[in-house]
């Protein structure tokens, strides 16, 4: 399958959702996607995190740059993503995040989590969790750290095993 930005990524066959609740899925790996919303065309640290994230094991799918929050959206729906991860250093989160998690919602993905992580002021951070971001990761935070959050946080899967913790 051909994503935004050119990248193609390949996965079995998986049962879709039903509705609000998920049925068994064949796949037990953490399924992420990785966008860079808005129109920041920085992207090392987004493939940095998509590296990471799948040495740990996860299934990674990278959106590219200057994504919508409707194509982020549509990309998790198609791909059944456990999570959203967004990278974000233009300051657009405080637009951005609102729209992205009011579109989840609206699609019956509510469950999936999402994170942030990039060059969000310590005083955003609340009004991000309150609108249901559940992780926000500043420059400098750990790899560990950040596989961690997701291990413990992810929703549960039928037969999942989690990733091991990233390299220490």
């Amino acid at each position: 399958m051909l994503l935004a930005g050119g990248l193609a990524t390949w996965s079995p066959p998986r049962e879709k959702k039903v509705g609000p609740h998920a049925v068994k899925k064949m796949s037990s790996k953490i399924r992420v996607v990785i966008a860079k919303p808005g129109l920041d065309g920085h992207d090392r640290g987004a493939k940095v995190i998509a590296r990471a994230l799948r040495d740990a094991g996860m299934e990674v799918i990278y959106t590219g740059l200057r994504q919508t929050p409707e194509q982020i959206v549509a990309a998790a729906l198609q791909e059944d993503a456990d999570v959203i991860g967004l990278s974000i250093l233009s300051g657009a989160h405080n637009h951005i995040a609102p729209r992205l998690m009011a579109l989840l919602r609206q699609k019956g993905l509510d469950d999936v989590l999402v994170v942030i992580g990039g060059i969000i002021p310590d005083v955003d951070i609340p009004k991000l969790k309150e609108i249901g971001v559940k992780g926000v990761f500043l420059p400098g935070t750990p790899m560990q750290d950040i596989i961690g959050f997701i291990n413990k946080n992810v929703r549960p899967r039928v037969g999942a095993e989690l990733a091991p913790p990233g390299p220490g």
